[in-house]
């Protein structure tokens, strides 16, 4: 590929042979100790048991292949020095040594494919007889030293692929006998100096993949005598000046210019087959058309043509036929038109028109190939990367891991593998590099995105190689994108959806295939667990019962009304999973789970709720009434208000959960009040007995609720001095005996204003009125608790203990209903007395955190 061995084979190798023969011939002295030094500094092992590399006891071994050595006159007088070092892929690790200016008749230096480091010695400026210079892949860095140019014997540098930076010295535009420059994947900048339009020698110029700037000089299509061209991703920009006149010229590589305001025109006349084996000309911003002449298509060497990524018009000439021997023809994503040329549809080689504006005409066309069918070998027409997807938002993950490159300090391990992203036509991510992200090589590295499905159903994804990176090691080829694996899911990210779609796979991932480590509780209908989204969001996931005979799409209506309800005091429900008999439900995560297991339940995961943050906590549910009954659009009843569907985020703020579930776990498909659908001892008494259902039941569960943030007791599981059965008779007792502040949580001790207190048990005991029609408004009731409204005086209330012919029919009631729901009842409580005393049990068994006082759960809950 380069002159490395340039003078090798006429000169070096002969003389040496022919030296060895006589075997009368040695190094000096001092060459053979620098030489020792050299290695040493090369980081070279097993230098040191040889004396004189040169002598013919070392022919046929490692040491004799890395030094030749010639007769060479020096200051008029004729000695055997060493003339060649070749020490290629050898996996040294040390630095550039200076002391190579102890050996004043070298003309090759090969030290390529190794990891060596440091800088180029300027020193090396003072050898006189220096032809090549190869370092070519190593991680040499710092600059090229300008007194390289005093060089005046080099016909070769070549230090492609290292870490060198900074501007070109201006000097190297000096050394008329240069004949190749290779300065690729490096990181130099400025502009190409002026001086170098005196390179007039050059056959091999590459500088793809730096960071220039400026634009192609002009003066590149004086170099009559170039053969290669390499500028890829250079950092320049165009125009691309004419190059008509460049005979010699066979590997033409310009790509990825930077972005020029000016049109860039084709820079051939003609396509002369005869010359070129390899003509790139790819995202240059070229317009115009095709050049329609292409001469002495005869010979048969020209192997790749790549014109795409322009702007290139019109339909492709009828003396494009001539190209049918090319192995490689590229013309994607253009401006092209008309129709495509029946030698290509039946061509079996690599060609690509796709993203332009063809069309195919019938006649064209066999009956055996047809487009869809794509049974043209190695033809992509159109869009390569479609998929059918629904409108909506998707996650995107690209999964990468590098398997080709090494990690040791070797040749294999400098790869450096860099391309771009496209996702829907947009640039997601430039410059890709995998090992960098990853951390290293065999490393698996996950890129995730967020893509809009566009309306015709077709996501795009593009990889993109645009020029950088290396392209040979270990082996020439290895480079460009590499991808293990390509996932396209809907979008996980719940807060940016309104009817959020998730699928099995996605819910078992985020709660580690429903771990019990993260289940945070159970019901009847079955589990919640915690689970954490892809992009570090935590929520809560419900089950419920696969018995429904709803059809999926009513659920997903269902769930997509309920979403729709957005409020502070309202938990957020992201979205659901509907896959076979499993119906999920994805919730925003609650870190201080609820109210219940905050106020009463086992010791270790009560809160020390002082009397402000109590009555925060009582407004803000009453808030999240307010908007369901009132301001929603819906006018959603609740049903269930308890103080386990009151959920605690970090802040200890207020959420009322499973609002509208009641609807959704019910057998049959009726009317919402023709199955009660609520927790016993919240119920209002007119829903509980005759299944009358408006928004004042949901008053009566409040006041019940206020009564329990008041007292820190449950209201299904206080039983004073066998006074009374719940929590509101106690508080009615209280209140006819005049000591309602007896009421008062005693963790509380003194810290509160007892009219506070006071205010919040009179609302309550309003709310809980018997009659329905006494009741408040959740309106009304948020202005009361605040003190912006007086609360009426409380008429006589129906207490269950008053009235013994109610309680009786209560009883039966209750009793009747835990009969028929003990196969899903979340919790049945029961004293030795065999007194009743309510229960948790919900007939919806729809709790978000359903909590079980009598369970061990808890106990082993982390």
């Amino acid at each position: 590929m380069f002159l490395v061995r340039l003078l090798l084979a006429s000169n070096v190798i002969m003389v040496c042979f022919a030296t060895f023969a006589s075997g009368a011939s040695k190094l000096p002295v001092d060459e053979v100790e620098a030489l020792r030094d050299i290695f040493n500094t090369l980081g070279k092992k097993d230098w040191r048991k040889f004396s004189d590399p040169c002598t013919p006891s070392t022919a046929g071994t490692a040491v004799m292949d890395a030094v030749n050595c010639s007769n060479c006159v020096i200051n008029g007088s004729e000695s055997y020095r060493v003339v060649g070092i070749f020490l290629k892929r050898q996996n040294l690790t040390g630095t550039l040594p200076q002391d190579l200016v102890k050996l004043p008749c070298l003309q090759v230096l090969d030290l390529a494919g190794n990891y060596l480091n440091g800088s180029i010695p300027s020193a090396w400026g003072s050898m006189r007889q220096l032809v090549t210079i190869s370092l070519y892949v190593n991680r040499v860095t710092g600059s090229i030293p300008r007194d390289l140019a005093n060089i005046r014997t080099l016909r070769s540098l070549t230090v492609a692929f290292n870490k060198l930076y900074g501007n070109l010295p201006p000097e190297l535009g000096t050394m008329s006998s240069l004949e190749t420059l290779s300065l690729s994947s490096n990181n130099f900048t400025g502009e190409l100096p002026p001086s170098f339009a005196n390179l007039t020698s050059l056959q091999d110029f590459e500088i793809s993949d730096n960071q220039f700037s400026g634009q192609i000089p002009d003066y590149i299509q004086n170099w009559k005598n170039l053969t290669r061209l390499f500028i890829q991703a250079s950092g320049l920009r165009g125009p691309i000046p004419p190059l008509d006149l460049l005979k010699s010229l066979s590997e033409l590589r310009i790509s990825d210019l930077n972005e020029s305001d000016s049109e860039v025109t084709f820079p051939l006349k003609n396509i002369n087959i005869s010359q070129w084996k390899t003509l790139i000309l790819r995202n240059c911003n070229l317009t115009g058309q095709l050049p329609d002449q292409i001469v002495d298509p005869r010979k048969t060497d020209f192997k790749t043509l790549d014109l795409s990524f322009n702007r290139l018009s019109g339909r492709i000439p009828p003396s494009f036929k001539e190209l049918q021997t090319v192995d490689h023809l590229y013309l994607t994503r253009n401006l092209l038109t008309g129709p495509i040329p029946a030698w290509i549809l039946n061509s079996t080689k690599n060609i690509d028109l796709s993203f332009n504006s063809f069309t195919i005409e019938k006649s064209n066309l066999s009956s055996s190939r047809t487009c869809q069918n794509r049974e043209y070998p190695g033809i992509n027409l159109f869009k390569s990367s479609s998929m059918g997807n629904e409108t909506g938002k998707y996650t995107v993950r690209l999964h990468f891991a590098e398997i080709v490159f090494t990690d040791d300090e070797t040749y294999s391990s400098l790869g450096r593998r860099i391309f771009d992203i496209y996702i829907q036509e947009k640039q997601v991510r430039k410059d890709f590099d995998i090992v960098k992200e990853a951390g290293g090589v065999r490393k698996p590295y996950i890129e995730s995105f967020n893509a809009v499905v566009v309306n015709n159903s077709t996501l795009q994804i593009r990889f993109y190689w645009a020029g950088k990176g290396t392209t040979d090691i270990p082996s020439k080829g290895d480079y460009g994108p590499l991808i293990s694996a390509i996932s396209v899911e809907f979008d996980l990210r719940g807060l940016d959806l309104k009817t959020g779609t998730f699928t099995l796979r996605q819910i078992k991932t985020a709660t580690n295939n429903f771990d019990a480590a993260n289940k945070i509780g159970e019901g009847g209908f079955g589990s919640v667990y915690k689970g954490l989204l892809s992009d570090g969001t935590m929520v809560a996931v419900k089950q419920l019962s696969s018995k429904s005979k709803q059809g999926n799409r009513e659920f997903l209506n269902e769930i997509g009304m309920i979403s729709a309800l957005q409020h502070p005091h309202l938990v957020k429900l992201y979205g659901c999973c509907v896959e076979g008999n499993q119906l999920l439900l994805v919730y925003e995560y609650m870190e201080n789970n609820s109210l219940a297991r905050a106020l009463f339940g086992p010791e270790e995961y009560q809160l020390q709720l002082d009397w402000p943050t109590r009555h925060r906590i009582c407004v803000g549910i009453a808030r999240g009434l307010a908007y369901l009954h009132e301001e929603s659009r819906l006018k959603i009843v609740h049903r269930d208000i308890k103080a386990t569907n009151v959920l605690l985020d970090k802040n200890l703020n207020p959420k009322i959960s499973d609002f509208g579930m009641a609807k959704l776990d019910e057998e049959d498909n009726t009317h919402i009040s023709t199955r009660i659908a609520g927790t016993y001892g919240y119920m209002a008494p007119e829903y509980a007995l005759h299944g009358y259902l408006t928004d004042k039941a949901d008053v009566y569960s409040f006041g019940i609720v206020a009564l329990e943030i008041v007292s820190g007791k449950s209201n299904t599981s206080h039983r004073p001095r066998g006074e009374s059965l719940h929590l509101l008779d106690w508080a009615l007792v209280l209140k006819e005996k005049g000591n309602l502040l007896d009421l008062a949580d005693p963790r509380l001790g003194s810290n509160y204003r007892k009219e506070d207190v006071m205010r919040m048990i009179n609302v309550a005991l309003l709310c809980a009125n018997v009659s329905a029609a006494v009741r408040p408004t959740m309106s009304s009731v948020v202005s009361m608790l605040e003190g912006s409204a007086v609360i009426p005086e409380l008429g006589p209330n129906l207490s269950i203990v008053d009235d013994e012919m109610k309680v009786k029919a209560l009883w039966d009631h209750f009793q009747d209903k835990k009969e028929s729901s003990m196969g899903n009842s979340q919790t049945q409580s029961v004293l030795t007395d065999d007194q009743f005393t309510g229960t948790t049990s919900s007939t919806s068994a729809v709790d978000l955190y359903p909590i079980n006082m009598d369970s061990s759960y808890w106990e082993k809950r982390v």
